[in-house]
């Protein structure tokens, strides 16, 4: 079964109907593929939902599983931020959701692939449909 962690931005376009996201998130559920999310991403939509859509986040995020802020995810996180800290616009919460698609063995699905340079892990961006960087 392939793994695939949804970062915020995504959601964000899922949420608002962009019909690429949905095409390209419904075929990999289709694949019998698994969704996870960060705690991160979780926050940062209720931090921008309108009054009312409480529900229907909650059911967005009951479709796929956390994957928890563990000791080895806040570690790696720093570490991600050790590295990438000049030239990059690497913040907290993306090394956060950077670290947890790691530990979880999940690809990163991410409209804003710069800011994951990190190496170790695969994204793919679903506005293009094309696989960024699989390694």
């Amino acid at each position: 079964m392939n793994k695939y962690l949804i970062d915020t931005d995504v959601l964000i376009e899922l949420l608002r109907g962009k019909q690429k996201v949905i095409s390209y998130l419904d075929n990999l559920h289709k694949e019998g593929s698994a969704f996870f999310y960060s705690p991160v991403t979780k926050a940062e939509i209720f931090h921008g939902i309108r009054k009312g859509e409480e529900g229907r986040i909650n059911l967005l995020f009951s479709s796929m599983e956390c994957v928890p802020v563990t000791d080895e995810v806040g570690e790696k996180a720093g570490l991600y931020l050790k590295q990438f800290r000049s030239g990059h616009s690497t913040q907290m919460g993306d090394a956060i959701i950077a670290a947890s698609a790691f530990y979880a063995g999940a690809v990163l699905v991410t409209c804003n692939e710069k800011h994951y340079p990190m190496k170790d892990i695969k994204i793919v961006i679903p506005v293009k449909q094309t696989k960024a960087r699989l390694q």
